[in-house]
């Protein structure tokens, strides 16, 4: 019988801090995504843990046969994040002529830090605008948020394969 009192009582406890979350919302979930793409850790790793540490010569390096190097695949992040970043904040959108190889290509090694920072810098300020948006507004991005952040997480992973492949990845943040 007591050990039926404690389970009550555990079930209640749980159920009353679940009651005491916040509802989901279309703004959370999305915001939830944007963020686990870029900064927090949940199922996989995001992409500012992914690039951290990585020397120029590694951003620069492709397999024999591969497509493209971390340094692109991140430049290819950023013009794409910095395009949708400005169509949000009716801003003008950096130029694009069509081909996405472009997007890939610009890649400077000798400005790899620069590149690294400006796209967290656009990701956290696509988060802030997002945070700050009302919720008509939400509506309206959600599609486009939603297709972001998948978008992010597809190169994220091709960049720690690439950081697996060059052995230079450590296994405990993350990927195995």
């Amino acid at each position: 019988m007591r050990a039926l009192a404690v389970v009550l009582l555990l079930l209640h406890e749980s159920f009353a801090a679940g009651a005491a979350q916040d509802p989901v919302t279309l703004k959370s979930s999305l915001l939830e995504q944007l963020r686990t793409t870029h900064t927090q850790q949940d199922w996989f790793v995001p992409l500012k843990p992914a690039l951290e540490g990585v020397t120029p010569a590694q951003a620069t390096w492709k397999p024999k046969g591969g497509d493209h190097s971390i340094g692109q695949l991140a430049n290819h992040l950023l013009f794409w994040n910095s395009q949708q970043l400005a169509k949000f904040k009716h801003v003008p959108e950096p130029k694009y002529g069509g081909n996405n190889d472009e997007t890939f290509n610009a890649f400077d090694a000798a400005r790899w830090d620069e590149t690294r920072q400006q796209l967290d810098r656009v990701l956290s300020e696509l988060e802030k605008l997002v945070s700050e948006a009302d919720a008509q507004t939400v509506q309206a991005w959600a599609p486009t948020l939603g297709r972001i952040a998948t978008h992010n997480a597809y190169h994220t992973g091709q960049i720690l394969s690439l950081r697996k492949m060059q052995g230079a990845w450590d296994p405990a943040k993350g990927v195995k």
